[in-house]
């Protein structure tokens, strides 16, 4: 029953005809009217701290983009020339700040109509500047406690298992 669940739940992610949360809540309600997972266990995940702290990134990242923050680093962003390299250079290191501190997608989300719009105005393919855009953002995420959900999950089972947990610069390098 739960591999026809599955299979259900992917078919209507790759379909696409509704938003991602709603199925996968359909899903959720699926597996505890089956009883596959009991009433008690279903909602337990939303309490986890990387639920919370994804949760949390999201809502600061929404609010950077309605304050102009957006429109701010585009301005600065603007000012480093025509070179292609250096305008990489440029997004790709804001981009890692950025994802340091905020959940990575929502890191790349702010700074890719940035780049799109920086790389168009130089007459050049938007590929040459989102592939290392995007590197940049995994990378990023990867020097913080909060930077990346999988950093929140295993600071928190090393917390629980008695090894203490991760600390905020822990994964710097």
């Amino acid at each position: 029953m739960l591999m026809i669940i599955l299979f259900v739940t992917l078919i209507l992610f790759v379909w696409g005809r509704w938003r991602y949360d709603i199925v996968a809540l359909f899903a959720l309600l699926a597996v505890a009217i089956t009883g596959i997972i009991s009433i008690d266990q279903v909602f337990s995940g939303f309490g986890h701290p990387a639920v919370i702290t994804v949760a949390a990134v999201l809502v600061i990242s929404r609010g950077l983009t309605k304050s102009g923050f957006v429109d701010v680093i585009s301005r600065y962003a603007s000012r480093v020339g025509d070179n292609i390299v250096v305008q990489i250079m440029t997004l790709t290191g804001l981009v890692i700040i950025l994802s340091a501190f905020m959940n990575n997608i929502g890191a790349l989300a702010i700074l890719m109509p940035v780049a799109i719009r920086m790389i168009r105005k130089s007459g050049k393919s938007p590929s040459l500047v989102l592939m290392p855009l995007a590197f940049g953002s995994m990378l990023g995420g990867l020097i913080t406690l909060i930077g990346t959900p999988p950093n929140i999950i295993i600071a928190t089972f090393r917390d629980q298992y008695g090894t203490g947990p991760f600390f905020m610069f822990d994964f710097a390098p």
